[in-house]
């Protein structure tokens, strides 16, 4: 025997009609017409404030990271500048001939104990003002190595002779700067210039003798000014081998470079003519 149970169907929804969403939609207007502004807006605010509260907390979080790091970093920094760190531990200088390591430092400027920041970011400012301090340097480079020690590597201008004034010996460097300090004895190797009234032909004179090579340089013992009606720019030398030079200013480095070949050929002492062509002629007795 089978029994059969009766299954109540759920009502289907029925879809409202036009005039009914009409009416709904105007019960609830009139229902938030009849709500108060200030429990509405109370309401919305009281939903937003969970939000609000983390919105602050993340930014006053922000804040206090910014400010403690610029706390830390200024307190980095003043610990920084009054540690032995910030100062130049030592000034190591290369490449002087004449000029000590102390005369170099005082040129460039820099000390051991100066602060560091006087050096980084000046390195071309100090190589440019330094042969403005010293007339002897040529060229200066300024090396600054962490964390605070500085190299300066040097090349000065050579010795080009001594001038003889009132019976004393000036040094004369090979860019023409006459030194203001005289001293007792010439360094050998070295000529020395006589008879020189003119201070601008001496110093084309000078220029002219840093062109020689350095064999060429020391075979020179004295220059001394010759001019003639024909030729005002005339020298005329005289050679440690015994033999005499004589030549034009204009042309005294280019010539003079064939006074090894010539004073080679030559069988006896004599005078080297370089003024107009190359030749050579025997002292006469």
């Amino acid at each position: 025997m089978k029994f059969r149970h009766d299954r109540k169907q759920a009502p289907r929804s029925r879809e409202q009609t036009p005039w009914e969403k009409y009416q709904s939609r105007a019960a609830q207007q009139r229902k938030r017409a009849q709500t108060p502004r200030w429990y509405r807006r109370t309401k919305r605010i009281g939903d937003k404030l969970p939000r609000l509260r983390q919105q602050r907390h993340r930014e006053l979080a922000r804040r206090l990271a910014l400010l403690l790091s610029i706390f830390l970093v200024v307190i980095g920094v003043m610990v920084y500048l009054i540690s032995p760190l910030s100062h130049v531990q030592a000034v190591t200088v290369k490449g002087t001939q004449e000029l000590s390591a102390k005369q170099v430092q005082r040129a460039v400027g820099i000390r051991p104990g100066d602060s560091i920041f006087k050096v980084v970011g000046h390195q071309k400012r100090l190589q440019r003002v330094a042969p403005q301090h010293s007339t002897r340097l040529k060229r200066v480079r300024v090396q600054f190595q962490a964390p605070n020690r500085v190299t300066v590597r040097v090349h000065e201008y050579a010795t080009a002779g001594y001038v003889v004034r009132n019976g004393q010996y000036y040094e004369v460097l090979e860019n023409g700067v006459v030194s203001q300090q005289s001293v007792s004895q010439p360094k050998s190797g070295t000529p020395v210039y006589g008879k020189f009234k003119s201070t601008k032909a001496l110093h084309r004179m000078i220029l002219q003798y840093a062109r020689l090579s350095t064999a060429i340089k020391h075979s020179i013992s004295e220059i001394q000014a010759a001019p003639t009606k024909m030729n005002a720019q005339r020298v005329h030398l005289f050679m440690n081998d015994g033999n005499e030079v004589y030549a034009s200013i204009g042309s005294f480095a280019k010539k003079m470079a064939y006074y090894p070949s010539i004073a080679h050929r030559m069988k006896q002492k004599g005078v080297v003519h370089l003024e107009v062509g190359a030749y050579s002629s025997a002292f006469t007795k």
